[in-house]
């Protein structure tokens, strides 16, 4: 059973939105993003943990990066579960997240990667390239192993398309706030929290935005419209910024984690 309802709605009880941290699995090593995973999650209501791929077709440059970090030290899939497991072990209470592209749980075989999946406690599955019209080919199999599938929405979205999302989504709506890459700058704030205004009167689901958030200034401007705010390109940046450095990296994405935690509250 997902447990990311229950974040949202402790979330909520505090009066404040969630905050979604976003790291790619295996970057720049395994042992590495161990513990790196570790020090994000103290801080985040809910862990994406990236599945590094060849090809990021949604990223931009700095978590296309990470993947080839991950990749080259030789990150597979059966890593990313581990990795997963050890963070839900010291962390009973936050949701986990895997987000990445079809072909991994394709060439793995959904059932298999579902499995494995809640076995080491994930609960939500975000694939950026399974557009809702495409669902017939992992929601059944999600839904019976009790997997959320986080579906993504754009400044673009029609009306009728936000209420096909919201048909066959479960755990929040990811509001992307530009038409571009992850780590591009964020858009207009106001455009952004009309379009979360107008996808809150086709769904009951949490509502939460990434792409572009960069700033604890923008953390807490998104925060005040939406349930959650998603960063990921502004953490990952830490890792090569401090290449080897390994402890000193730890406490940058903590230091940064911990300023947006402060502008989500505030």
């Amino acid at each position: 059973m997902s447990c990311i309802p229950e974040v949202f709605k402790r979330c909520k009880a505090e009066n404040r939105a969630a905050l979604i941290g976003y790291l790619t699995a295996g970057d720049p090593d395994i042992n590495t993003s161990k513990d790196l995973l570790l020090t994000l999650a103290k801080q985040v209501d809910i862990l994406e943990i990236g599945m590094p791929f060849s090809d990021p077709m949604a990223d931009g440059p700095v978590i296309q990066a990470a993947s080839e970090r991950a990749l080259a030290s030789g990150t597979h899939i059966s890593d990313v579960f581990k990795l997963a497991q050890t963070v839900r072990e010291a962390n009973p209470d936050i949701g986990i997240v895997l987000m990445g592209y079809a072909n991994t749980p394709f060439v793995l075989g959904f059932d298999n990667f579902s499995k494995q999946a809640v076995a080491a406690g994930v609960d939500a599955v975000l694939l950026v390239d399974i557009p809702p019209e495409e669902g017939d080919i992992c929601d059944a199999t999600f839904k019976q192993y009790g997997l959320d599938r986080i579906l993504l929405l754009s400044p673009t979205s029609t009306d009728e398309r936000i209420k096909l999302a919201n048909k066959h989504a479960s755990g929040f709506i990811y509001y992307v706030s530009l038409n571009g890459i992850t780590g591009a700058n964020i858009g207009e704030m106001a455009s952004i929290r009309q379009k979360v205004d107008n996808i809150r009167t086709h769904t009951d689901l949490p509502i939460c935005v990434g792409f572009g958030v960069k700033t604890p200034q923008q953390a807490s401007e998104v925060a005040a419209f939406s349930d959650g705010v998603v960063v990921g390109s502004h953490f990952v940046g830490q890792i090569p910024t401090y290449a080897k450095k390994y402890k000193t990296m730890q406490s940058a994405i903590n230091h940064a984690a911990q300023a947006m935690k402060t502008a989500i509250q505030a």
